[in-house]
C-alpha cells in the first residue's frame, strides 16, 4: 500500500506540473498498479481526468526516460499521430509529467489480430514519416540503440554475461543459472556465429542515417490501451529515439508479455518497408536479427533473477518476486523450445 503521506508530498510536488497541463486542485489522486519502472497517478478534479507520472532516476541509470518519454510523445502529437495519449505538460526538475487519461483495458494474451497489427504498423509509420525533419532530430537515440550487426551482437553478449550473476542459493536460482549454462549460453554461441558470418565484410558497417527509424520502443501490446472507441492507443516510450528499424520489428514480434503471433510478421514488415530506400535491406535485416532478439528477450525475462532491481521498488512492484520468477523461466523454457523446432 502507498505511504499517504508520500502521496501527499507528490501531490505538492506536482501542483506546478498539473497547473501547466491545466488542471484544478485535484479532488482525487489514485496510484495506478502494473508499471515496472515508475511511479504512476489518476488525477481527476472538475476537467477531464488526467495521468501524472514520476519517472524513476538513479545517479547509477543514465538513461532520462522523462525526455525520451515525452519527448517522443510530443513529437508523435505533432506531426498528427493520435494513437497515443496527448502529452500536456512536464517539469524536468521534478521528474513529472502529464498525460491525458484513456479509458480502457489491456490486451490479453491470444487476443492480437491483424486488426491490431495494423494499427501498430500505422502508428508507426505516422511517426517515422516525419523521423527526418529538424524536430527530429533534437530527439535522443533509443535505449541499447544498435547500427550495425556487431553492435546487436554486442548487445546480446553483455546480457549473457550479466546472467552469470544469478544468486544460486535458491533452487528457482539454481534453476536459472543452470538454463543460463546449458541452454542459452550454447544456444546464443551458435546463432552468434551465424549471424556473423552471414554478415561477412559487412559485420561493422553502421547503418546509413536514411535507414534509421524512431523506435517508440519498448514498443508492443503490452505497452497499448483498447479504449471504449475501439481503436489502441500506444504509451510508454521511455526507452524510444533513433535506432534501427529491424530492431523494433524484432522486439515488436519478440516481447513475451502480450505475444503477437509470428504468422504476422511478413505482412507488418511489408507493410514498414516503403519508408525506407531500400526495402529489401530492411527485410533481410529482419530475417537476419530476429533469432538474436529471440535470445535478447530470453535473458531480458530473466533480470529477475539478478540483484534487486531499484526501478521495481520505486514502482511498487516488488511483491510476488517468487511467482513472477517462476512464470519468467516457464516462458524462456518454452521460448527456447520454439527456437529448437
Amino acid at each position: 500500500m502507498t505511504d499517504p503521506g508520500a502521496i501527499d508530498d507528490i501531490m505538492h510536488l506536482a501542483a506546478p506540473v498539473l497547473r501547466a497541463a491545466g488542471v484544478s486542485p485535484p479532488d482525487c489522486f489514485e496510484p495506478i498498479v502494473g508499471g515496472g519502472n515508475n511511479r504512476v497517478y489518476l488525477v481527476a478534479s472538475t476537467g477531464a481526468p488526467v495521468v501524472l507520472k514520476v519517472y524513476f532516476r538513479d545517479p547509477a541509470d543514465p538513461r532520462d526516460r522523462l525526455r525520451a518519454d515525452y519527448g517522443f510523445s510530443a513529437f508523435a502529437w505533432e506531426v498528427g499521430a493520435r494513437a497515443l495519449p496527448q502529452p500536456l505538460a512536464s517539469d524536468h526538475a521534478a521528474g513529472m509529467a502529464v498525460y491525458e487519461f484513456v479509458a480502457g483495458r489491456k490486451l490479453a494474451a491470444g487476443e492480437v489480430t491483424a486488426a491490431h497489427v495494423a494499427e501498430a504498423a500505422s502508428f508507426f509509420r505516422a511517426v517515422n514519416e516525419h523521423r527526418e525533419t529538424p524536430r527530429a532530430s533534437e530527439l535522443p537515440e533509443a535505449s541499447e540503440a544498435c547500427f550495425s550487426i556487431a553492435a546487436h551482437a554486442a548487445c546480446v553478449d553483455r546480457r549473457v554475461a550479466r546472467l552469470g550473476g544469478i544468486d544460486v542459493a535458491s533452487p528457482l536460482g539454481r534453476e536459472a543459472a543452470e538454463l543460463v549454462g546449458c541452454r542459452i549460453a550454447p544456444a546464443w554461441r551458435r546463432v552468434r556465429e551465424s549471424v556473423l558470418a552471414a554478415a561477412g565484410t559487412g559485420v561493422d558497417e553502421p547503418l546509413a542515417t536514411i535507414d534509421r527509424c524512431l523506435n517508440p520502443s519498448d514498443f508492443g501490446f503490452h505497452n497499448a490501451i483498447l479504449a471504449a472507441d475501439g481503436r489502441l492507443r500506444f504509451l510508454d516510450f521511455e526507452y524510444a529515439g533513433h535506432d534501427d528499424p529491424a530492431k523494433m520489428a524484432c522486439d515488436f514480434f519478440c516481447q513475451p508479455a502480450v505475444p503477437v503471433p509470428r504468422e504476422h510478421l511478413p505482412v507488418f514488415v511489408a507493410s514498414l518497408a516503403g519508408l525506407w530506400g531500400a526495402p529489401s535491406g530492411f527485410r533481410r535485416r529482419v530475417d537476419l536479427l530476429l533469432p538474436v532478439y529471440e535470445l535478447k528477450w530470453c535473458c531480458i525475462m530473466l533480470n529477475e533473477f539478478l540483484p534487486a532491481d531499484g526501478r521495481r521498488t520505486f514502482a511498487g512492484a516488488g511483491a510476488d518476486r517468487e511467482a513472477r520468477r517462476a512464470a519468467q523461466l516457464a516462458k524462456v523454457a518454452a521460448a527456447l523450445d520454439r527456437m529448437d523446432t
